[in-house]
């Protein structure tokens, strides 16, 4: 497993949005979709706000792949889902200091529907 280098981990940890394209079963990337990011310690984290009725969010989890860009940064990744609780009030917590200006959304964000959609991005080697 590659690990973020520490500028990468910065720049899209910052960056108020991410484009995310997950790879479908052929190896093709979808469209690339505009979505929150968030970080916990050195991981970053991407839910769906459709829940788990979000197309992106469906290729993602069932073909553990794509390509990110935010900040400046391009990078494939992959896409490992989150079940620990732990984790997921974690995450919860960085959605809201980091997109609690945008109050009207972000509760989606933390609620139940998008909070079992949680995703970790892991840089690809």
């Amino acid at each position: 497993m590659a690990t973020w280098s520490r500028e990468t981990l910065e720049r899209i940890a910052d960056a108020d949005e991410l484009r995310i394209a997950p790879r479908r079963g052929d190896g093709t990337l979808r469209e690339p979709t505009t979505i929150w990011v968030v970080r916990d310690g050195d991981d970053l984290y991407i839910r769906s706000w459709r829940g788990t009725a979000g197309t992106w969010w469906n290729t993602a989890r069932t073909h553990r792949a794509g390509h990110i860009s935010a900040g400046g940064a391009e990078v494939d990744v992959t896409f490992t889902p989150v079940d620990d609780p732990a984790v997921n009030d974690r995450v919860d917590a960085a959605y809201r200091v980091k997109y609690g200006r945008h109050s009207g959304y972000v509760e989606s964000m933390v609620a139940e529907p998008a909070r079992a959609t949680t995703l970790r991005l892991t840089a690809q080697s």
